[in-house]
């Protein structure tokens, strides 16, 4: 499949190619003839930032692989407010966990910067579980990973103060996404998403936020945050 401008944009997509090179990274017990099964040409598409994938309680039909970009994955509380529960990146998969579990969406689902994704019907991907039993052990992996992010998440809300909680974001942020060379997190948030993250006020953030660079662990520029101290950051995170 030759590279094509997608209709609502002039991004180039690309070719199955490339998707299925970058699938096998992390399907590593696919074939070729199964990677080659999983796309339809009109699988890949580019969206644009915050765009809205799905919302929680819709019935979806498949689940997605991120090409590139990154995407937010949150829950709406009763008042409308967020709760982001975290960014996934390139190489990740979202929206499986309904699919298999034949139910609504439990999160949302929010394209956090330009992004390209591959949908993969569910059809495809509940054959390749019952009948690869390889495939079957990676989708586990991704399963048990994100049960581990869970439990951690449930136990931060229950025991940690919002201020343990912000220095352990901002770590696990640095630690998915990488830093910059000059110490900045690459991972560009606005202090209301922070404050969803961890699960505050945005008030009470852009407070601690201050504390911290006052405290000399910090460096902030608009909405880049520097660490400067990421010992101490763990020690008051409690990792």
């Amino acid at each position: 499949m030759k590279n094509e401008l997608n209709k609502h944009s002039n991004i180039v997509l690309p070719d199955l190619g490339s998707c299925y090179k970058k699938l096998k990274q992390t399907f590593t017990n696919l074939s070729d003839e199964e990677l080659k099964g999983l796309l339809r040409p009109d699988s890949v598409k580019y969206y644009k930032k915050g765009e809205l994938i799905y919302a929680e309680g819709t019935r979806i039909k498949g689940c997605y692989f991120i090409y590139s970009g990154i995407i937010k994955i949150y829950q709406t509380g009763h008042e409308g407010k967020e709760q982001i529960i975290k960014f996934d990146q390139e190489g990740d998969l979202f929206g499986f966990r309904s699919v298999i579990r034949h139910e609504p969406a439990c999160t949302s689902i929010e394209t956090h910067s330009e992004a390209i994704l591959c949908y993969i019907p569910d059809s495809v991907l509940l054959n390749l579980i019952r009948n690869n039993s390889g495939f079957a052990y990676d989708m586990m992996q991704i399963a048990c990973k994100e049960l581990g992010d869970s439990n951690r998440y449930i136990r931060d809300i229950a025991q940690k103060s919002v201020k343990e909680r912000l220095a352990e974001i901002l770590l696990l942020i640095a630690d998915d996404f990488g830093i910059e060379q000059d110490g900045s997190l690459k991972l560009n948030i606005t202090r209301e998403d922070l404050s969803n993250f961890v699960g505050t006020a945005t008030e009470t953030v852009i407070r601690l936020l201050s504390d911290y660079k006052n405290d000399g662990l910090i460096e902030v520029k608009g909405r880049k945050i520097k660490l400067l101290n990421i010992e101490k950051l763990k020690t008051i995170a409690g990792m």
